[in-house]
């Protein structure tokens, strides 16, 4: 039982997503991260890019220099303020002292505000190898980790190797009862570059079922152009158009994702269907 209960305390150390469970510290009897910890609550209700908010996170390092949430934490305001430099240094540190913890949300970070794809597989492979548990989504949930890493080995040019491991990954997630947002318009698309669109259609009906787009559609009809389907093409195109003006597409606060496509792509298919 107290195996247990000791493991249901450590749970929190092994996500970024969530702030530690500073009675884990105490109950482990480590009173110094526990007082950093505690040190490193007080953030709350403090904006991320004020002095008291950064303050606070060097106050509990200074208590314990090897308390990596706090690390972590103060990362988090210097990436989205832009500063990348002091923000690489920090979560490095993270990582460092906690690599379980937080090599996953470097990973991810690399691929999706550095177009770093070589670094995140390694961060995510390295995290694979280390723990025994699911390595868990993306910062912002939309993908698994997996998934991501798929993306990444796609964006290098090793399109084959991403299907596989997006395939893998897609299985398990049928599993778990769980299906990223737009896992089966990634490996459609995939399916597309490779010259398969039978297959291709196959994951955006999937993708139809599970969470539509303008994407998808416009994937679609690509698909179908490939299979000299015509009708089905401009129809695809028509759809896709639809959606789009209706706000159902790719989107992310900080970035263009991987396969997003702009009305002006839809137009331009649209004309060239019509000649």
């Amino acid at each position: 039982m107290k195996k247990l209960y000791l493991f249901l305390l450590l749970i929190p150390f092994y996500s970024t997503y969530a702030q530690p469970n500073c009675e884990a510290y105490k109950y482990l009897g480590d009173m110094v991260k526990y007082e950093a910890c505690k040190k490193a609550m007080e953030i709350k209700g403090h904006y991320q890019f004020s002095k008291e908010y950064q303050t606070i996170l060097d106050e509990a390092i200074k208590i314990d220099p090897t308390f990596d949430y706090a690390y972590w934490a103060k990362s988090v305001a210097y990436l989205k303020s832009g500063d990348f430099v002091t923000w690489k240094k920090l979560i490095d540190k993270a990582v460092e002292l906690n690599p379980e913890g937080h090599l996953g949300y470097r990973g991810w970070c690399r691929y999706q505000f550095f177009r770093d794809y070589e670094g995140a597989i390694r961060d995510i492979e390295k995290l694979d190898s280390l723990v025994t548990y699911d390595i868990g989504q993306s910062q912002n949930g939309t993908y698994h980790l997996n998934i991501a890493k798929g993306l990444c080995y796609k964006a290098i040019g090793e399109k084959e190797k991403a299907i596989r491991i997006m395939e893998d990954q897609i299985k398990l997630n049928i599993e778990e009862d769980f299906m990223g947002t737009y896992d089966y318009l990634h490996l459609g698309v995939l399916y597309l570059e490779t010259n398969d669109p039978q297959l291709a259609l196959a994951a955006f009906e999937k993708q139809s079922d599970h969470n539509e787009l303008a994407e998808n559609q416009y994937y679609s009809a690509l698909a179908y152009k490939a299979l000299r389907k015509q009708d089905e093409y401009k129809t695809g195109l028509e759809k896709a158009k639809k959606l789009y003006l209706e706000g159902n597409n790719l989107s992310d606060p900080y970035l263009s994702p991987m396969d997003k496509i702009y009305l002006k792509n839809i137009e331009d298919e649209l004309e060239a269907a019509v000649h």
